[in-house]
């Protein structure tokens, strides 16, 4: 990931975290470098996620933060937290609107009253029309790594193929693959759900600024009150 990256979702949550915003919970926290910013600014932090191996390398990188291995459709926390953030475009990896809607309604009982949900997602354009036939290359010493994106199955849906080559102490090299399938909505879809499981007042941002979405926006932030 581009580490600039961290602290633009940093600073758009500050943005849009209401005033008396203290209990965070991070979605998809992944290695706990988001949290990591989240805690050096004084929030407390309960960071999920489904990778048992990311969460080992969040809780090295920060000990004093409450992190666990959890599958974000069966959250099951009751008004604990003044705050949720999920980023990175991670609730794209679920397959469908009835699965977002079980992250969303999870979401909701997690929040306490006036709490806020924000959240990234690619835009259709980014899915449709930026990604497919997108090629990356990048070849080092002692790492390569390749990335190409296609078209997918289902409507604004993608598949980014990533192979690494990891150099061995012999001189070798490890060949590793990853197939990562992801999928968005458009943006009247999201707000239906999300207003089902109880959101109101859903603003739609775009690329981490306070601009309302244009037709060639890459990704669509949410923030919505309980």
């Amino acid at each position: 990931m581009d580490a600039s990256l961290y602290e633009k979702w940093l600073a758009f949550s500050e943005q849009h975290f209401a005033p008396t915003t203290h209990e965070i919970l991070e979605l998809a926290c992944g290695s706990g470098k988001l949290s990591q910013l989240f805690a050096e600014k004084g929030y407390t932090v309960t960071g999920v996620d489904l990778s048992a191996e990311m969460l080992e390398i969040a809780k090295n990188r920060l000990p004093e933060a409450s992190f666990a291995q959890a599958d974000m459709r069966e959250l099951d926390y009751q008004e604990s937290f003044d705050a949720v953030t999920c980023y990175s475009d991670s609730l794209c990896y679920l397959s469908d609107l009835t699965e977002l809607k079980m992250a969303f309604a999870g979401v909701f009982q997690a929040l306490k009253p006036g709490g806020r949900f924000l959240f990234d997602v690619h835009s259709t354009y980014q899915t449709d029309s930026a990604f497919p036939g997108f090629s990356y290359h990048d070849n080092a010493e002692d790492f390569a790594f390749v990335w190409d994106v296609y078209a997918g199955d289902e409507p604004h849906s993608i598949s980014h193929e990533l192979t690494f080559f990891v150099k061995n102490a012999d001189g070798s090299f490890d060949r590793r693959d990853e197939v990562h399938d992801e999928r968005t909505y458009a943006r009247n879809e999201i707000l239906s759900a999300l207003t089902e499981v109880g959101f109101t007042d859903c603003q739609v941002f775009s690329d981490f600024t306070d601009a309302a979405p244009s037709e060639k926006s890459l990704r669509w932030f949410f923030v919505c009150q309980k």
